[in-house]
């Protein structure tokens, strides 16, 4: 197996514990030796040991002289827990592969010179494996770079961009192999996201109805509408009680948001908070799944209520991701700025 393989294989660790390390990153690693896996491990949440920590006590044998990948620069300060490129270079580990530096500009190649300096050899990812691990924590690359979190809009629509009919009669617009998608990307963000005028109506959960999913901060967001004391529990916020949302700075409520311990917010509607944020530049990621219907209601709602351009100011988006979800089918986009 190449560099790039054992990589794939931490990376695959962190993927799994995306959604329940927040404010850190989801870091995977993985000890080799001669290709064999002498230990592995990841972070799995907040305050625990890192990635490297749970890889290395886990190894079945010295891992001194062996290969430790990791998917994130290991951190080479005292936060919550004592430096992990320490623990390195006290196992002896002989080399170190990293798939992606620290996004804290600060620290970011600090462990790289604190390990050579030790004499562990290092080497950085590349390709399609770097990016992939750049993926992971681009949530909290965002946070630690900007404090702003990351945000996924996901609207689910009919194909002429209606989220519901004139009625408001909403459920579903999608099938269930959408709503199951759905299920799991609640399942990996840090809170859910929605106007006050959608609670109003739908009375929606917000959290991942799946086993074993930590649940998520539910952010109701109140631009006149008043919130019903049933909508309210102890895992949310309302935006203009608890983070001093004015009814207009959308960036400085996700900014504090954003200092709760949020880096990844999925914003699930309705229309008008929706078209707000992308008309304030602070979407990162569209998730638009189009069914196959069209309502033609003048009073339907509409999914993207963004202020009129023309075609020469058109929103221009990036296509990243196409696929089916049953007879419904996912669009994943970016803004391009």
């Amino acid at each position: 197996m190449t560099d790039a393989d054992w990589l794939a294989r931490a990376a695959g660790l962190a993927e799994a514990q995306v959604g329940r390390t927040a404010p850190n990153p989801a870091v995977g690693a993985v000890c080799v030796r001669a290709g064999r896996v002498l230990g592995e491990g990841a972070h799995l949440r907040a305050g625990g040991p890192h990635a490297e920590v749970n890889c290395l006590n886990a190894c079945a044998e010295n891992p001194a002289g062996a290969t430790l990948y990791v998917t994130l620069e290991p951190c080479s300060t005292t936060g919550r827990t004592p430096p992990c490129c320490d623990l390195i270079k006290a196992r002896r580990v002989g080399r170190v592969v990293i798939g992606c530096l620290d996004p804290n500009p600060r620290h970011a190649g600090r462990a790289v010179g604190l390990l050579r300096a030790a004499g562990i050899a290092v080497s950085l990812a590349e390709g399609e494996i770097a990016a992939r691990c750049r993926a992971l924590i681009a949530p909290f690359a965002k946070a630690i770079t900007t404090g702003l979190p990351y945000v996924r809009l996901k609207l689910a629509m009919t194909l002429d961009g209606f989220i519901a009919d004139g009625a408001r009669a909403s459920r579903w617009v999608t099938g269930p192999e959408a709503r199951a998608w759905a299920q799991e990307v609640r399942a990996r963000v840090d809170a859910v996201m929605v106007g006050a005028g959608t609670v109003r109506d739908d009375h929606p959960s917000l959290q991942p109805h799946l086993p074993g999913a930590p649940q998520k901060w539910r952010v109701l967001v109140d631009r006149g509408t008043p919130v019903a004391a049933e909508d309210v529990d102890a895992r949310t916020l309302v935006a203009t009680r608890d983070l001093g949302y004015d009814g207009h700075d959308l960036r400085a409520m996700l900014r504090a948001l954003c200092a709760r311990g949020v880096n990844d917010v999925l914003c699930e509607g309705g229309g008008k908070l929706a078209g707000a944020l992308l008309d304030a530049g602070l979407v990162d990621e569209l998730l638009l799944v189009y069914a196959p219907k069209a309502l033609g209601d003048a009073a339907a709602v509409r999914g993207l209520a963004i202020a009129p351009r023309g075609l020469a100011g058109a929103l221009r988006l990036e296509p990243l991701e196409r696929r089916a979800l049953g007879a419904d089918t996912l669009l994943r986009l970016r803004p391009v700025v």
